[in-house]
């Protein structure tokens, strides 16, 4: 588990920001859940759990 600052990802951080809006609308229409808040607790517990952890144990230079 990582504790204190977070490595930035360039590459990460571009595909973040340019993933369409189409691509999204598209996916919410034919996965049901997709977007939906609290669904990352009946796909995968193990995994919600670490990331609730790391979210609040690590933090971020910028934003």
């Amino acid at each position: 588990m990582k504790f204190g600052l977070r490595k930035p990802s360039l590459k990460k951080s571009f595909k973040a920001r340019t993933t369409g809006k189409l691509k999204r609308k598209i996916k919410k229409i034919l996965i049901p859940g997709y977007g939906k808040k609290g669904t990352g607790w009946l796909k995968n517990p193990k995994k919600a759990v670490y990331n609730k952890i790391y979210n609040k144990t690590s933090f971020k230079l910028f934003r």
